[in-house]
């Protein structure tokens, strides 16, 4: 096959139509045309044809991946099922994916880490952080690691705590305070212990006024 025609796109200028001698039409970057020395009359035997559109699938692949990465941090999966929406094949997707986990750009480790990080300082216990964690896409065998390695769990409910009472001791308060780190993914045993700290603590600045 021959590529008889490089033209610009009428609609978008940053891309280019390959226009080959029997008729068929393929949409590259400008980038897609350097890196694979697409040119006018550049002649392809069918294997190198072939091997031209699976680069093509995968350099738009990786393309929109990174794109997706400019936004926010996304898991292997999420990325995975994000351009499976986007009309990638299963495939393409997942040579993606190991694409960005080999160039550094995604890891679901220190993804998982973040996570835990982030929504113990909102308040939230283990439980509903291994929720977010499921709907992130984070392997399983991560969870745990990256739970235990996160000593601010305990600090998080007693700063909920302190944001919720505001000061009160009140002993209703304290109850629907510690039904609330129960919703939030504390074990009762957990919200008790912050509640009971929580407590102690008001005490002793009580005693020291």
């Amino acid at each position: 096959m021959t590529i008889e025609k490089l033209a610009r796109s009428e609609k978008r200028s940053d891309r280019f139509i390959l226009i080959f001698d029997d008729g068929t039409e393929i949409r590259v970057s400008a980038s897609q045309i350097a890196d694979f020395g697409l040119y006018s009359g550049k002649e392809l035997t069918q294997e190198e044809y072939s091997e031209l559109r699976e680069g093509l699938k995968l350099s738009s692949s990786r393309a929109r991946a990174v794109r997706m990465l400019g936004s926010r941090n996304l898991s292997a999966r999420e990325i995975e099922r994000r351009l499976i929406g986007k009309g990638e094949s299963a495939e393409t997707a997942h040579c993606t994916v190991e694409w960005l986990e080999d160039i550094g750009a995604i890891n679901d480790t220190e993804y998982a880490a973040a996570i835990v990080k982030h929504y113990s300082g909102k308040g939230y216990g283990a439980a509903r952080i291994r929720d977010e964690l499921f709907r992130r896409g984070i392997p399983r065998d991560l969870w745990d690691d990256a739970l235990v390695s996160y000593d601010g769990m305990e600090d998080a409910a007693y700063g909920f705590l302190e944001k919720k009472l505001r000061g009160s001791c009140d002993p209703d308060d304290l109850r629907r305070a510690t039904d609330s780190l129960c919703r939030r993914g504390f074990r009762y045993e957990e919200a008790k212990d912050a509640v009971r700290r929580y407590v102690a603590n008001r005490e002793e600045i009580g005693e020291e006024e």
